[in-house]
């Protein structure tokens, strides 16, 4: 079993660590650092990255990697490792935000440079420390911008690695997913890594369905990699290869009648957008049969705004 050695410090088989990894400093001087928690078998295995709050507000993902932690469930690792990251984005943690101070996207902001924008640094730190250490990855996301999305699994079809992982994790639902330029996952390919991502619930919120269905997802992962004697039986996976956005055709007030997990068909009404004075009332009507896959909360819209993303 090789050693895992993150910022200078080395982890051998059978030891756990924590590290803290410096990224940069507040205008105020208090040094921001990046907490990381290894927890090793002493029988060889996968290293896997457990990932939460690359968006800072998305809370749902913090919540799973802090509840794997406190339930001790590496504890129990038969084999392998755990590389577990509650909040990469600390910034965009204390300040309620998904992205840093300087506005810029984390999540755009990959392979990072040391002296770029404090994003880039932010990506910079996970390349070059994390990356390297792991032989996959489970990140954690929920809906941005007041968006709920149904529990699923996202991964690049055609990545036989990410496949097996997500067959294992079991979500509600599975989405094919292309690589964004700038992403986490783009350069973990680049890297000869394969990072999936599950999405569920929304931005600022924990939902306690969502963090349930992200701890029995990793337990089965574990599970298939032998790294766990058990695990929750799995359940009914809809696999999407595509999907599309409903955008608003009107500007107004807006309310769902149909919501994220729920099957719709081309044609149906699915929700309405109102004047609020009254003046009009326009029908939202499902493009395609499918299933929606996440949905906007946000009860004022503008023509164009999102409101149903819809899996095929």
């Amino acid at each position: 079993m090789r050693t895992i050695t993150i910022d200078g410090i080395n982890v051998e088989p059978g030891q756990s660590c924590y590290v803290e990894l410096n990224v940069a400093r507040l205008p105020s001087g208090t040094q921001i650092t990046m907490p990381v928690h290894v927890i090793r078998s002493n029988e060889p295995g996968p290293i896997i990255l457990l990932s939460g709050g690359m968006h800072g507000d998305e809370v749902n993902g913090i919540e799973i990697v802090r509840r794997f932690l406190n339930k001790n469930i590496a504890g129990k690792l038969l084999k392998g490792s755990i590389v577990a990251m509650p909040i990469i984005n600390v910034y965009g943690f204390i300040n309620f935000s998904r992205d840093v101070p300087d506005g810029k996207d984390v999540n755009r902001s990959f392979p990072g440079k040391e002296d770029g924008s404090l994003a880039s640094m932010v990506a910079r730190v996970m390349t070059h420390n994390i990356l390297p250490e792991i032989d996959f990855g489970i990140d954690f996301h929920t809906g941005g911008a007041s968006r709920t999305n149904f529990p699923q699994i996202r991964y690049e079809f055609g990545d036989k690695l990410a496949e097996d992982v997500a067959t294992a994790f079991s979500a509600p639902f599975t989405l094919n997913s292309p690589l964004i330029k700038g992403s986490f996952r783009e350069t973990a390919k680049d890297l000869g890594k394969s990072v999936i991502v599950f999405e569920g619930g929304e931005t600022l919120r924990i939902d306690p369905k969502t963090v349930d269905n992200g701890l029995q997802g990793i337990k089965r992962v574990l599970h298939h990699f032998e790294m766990l004697d058990k695990s929750p039986a799995a359940g009914k996976t809809r696999v999407f290869t595509e999907s599309h956005w409903v955008r608003a055709e009107a500007s107004g007030l807006f309310r769902h009648k149909k919501e994220s997990g729920k099957k719709v068909k081309e044609g149906q009404t699915i929700g309405y957008i109102s004047s609020p004075t009254n003046d009009y009332s326009v029908k939202v009507k499902s493009p395609y049969d499918g299933y929606i896959i996440g949905h906007n909360n946000f009860p004022l819209i503008h023509k164009g705004d999102a409101l149903f993303h819809i899996g095929m």
